[in-house]
């Protein structure tokens, strides 16, 4: 979160800077399959390698059991199988739809890079209408048996949340989510380097709610409109409410809202 940090707030110097990085002779590669499907990839085990080591760690260090929401201790073995099933899923699954997707597109790459200011408008754009189409399809899943069997019930395996298992789906699902982001991108009309922030916002924003922990400076904590790792869990341990991925409004709206004492005392 550092790294973003420092890409929408370092000013137009530094964006500036990471763009011309990019676009010198890497942004060839962005138009590859699977050069983006290894950056995603790598991306999703890079920022949830922390929380692998804080599951390592947590049983035998005091204060972190105390921010660790989820009841189970997920060993490296589950982390390991989870990975390898991501893995296989995004080969056979992710890697064609993206070369498709890929194929039918001619993104136009600029040499100069957006502004700080739209650089954070165009992303926080994309977030709030894949929140809006990730909201409306999650509670249609879960309101039509078949689709919950067929499409979602993988994900749900894993009562107990941890960062990997973001993306512990059916391939059918995992096509539906980057289906949703390349809508969210294409409505909002992002530059690419927007879209390169967003793609990262994102897969950050997953781990972080499945990671199973609350830590006090977890984002939640300063934005109450994001739900956070209890919003989620609360989730995966009723099999239903908090359908929004990252932000509360419309669970509010529709009355799909997990009380906070339930989450509270699940949790415990």
């Amino acid at each position: 979160m550092i790294v973003l940090f420092l890409l929408f707030f370092g000013g137009d110097a530094f964006l500036r800077w990471v763009w011309d990085f990019i676009y010198a002779e890497r942004h060839v590669l962005l138009r590859a399959p699977h050069f983006s499907v290894c950056t995603a990839f790598s991306t999703h085990i890079i920022f949830s390698a922390p929380f692998m080591l804080l599951d390592v760690f947590s049983p035998h260090v005091g204060w972190l059991q105390k921010y660790r929401i989820h009841r189970e201790v997920i060993g490296l073995h589950q982390w390991f199988q989870c990975a390898a099933r991501i893995l296989w899923k995004y080969m056979v699954g992710v890697l064609p739809l993206t070369a498709l997707f890929l194929w039918g597109r001619r993104t136009h790459f600029p040499e100069r890079p957006p502004s700080s200011f739209h650089a954070f408008r165009e992303c926080a754009s994309c977030m709030l209408i894949f929140d809006t189409l990730f909201f409306l399809c999650h509670y249609t899943i879960h309101k039509i048996p078949w689709l919950f069997n067929n499409v979602h019930r993988i994900h749900h395996l894993n009562r107990d949340t941890f960062a990997l298992a973001a993306q512990d789906a059916s391939i059918s699902e995992l096509l539906s989510l980057q289906t949703l982001a390349f809508i969210s991108t294409m409505l909002v009309g992002c530059h690419p380097f927007s879209e390169i922030l967003f793609h990262l916002v994102n897969t950050w924003m997953a781990v972080e709610d499945h990671c199973g922990y609350d830590f006090p400076w977890a984002l939640h904590r300063f934005l109450p409109f994001f739900g956070g790792p209890p919003h989620h869990l609360a989730h995966h341990q009723h099999f239903k409410g908090n359908y929004a991925p990252y932000f509360r409004h419309w669970d509010y709206i529709f009355g799909t809202s997990l009380p906070i004492s339930v989450n509270e005392k699940d949790n415990r």
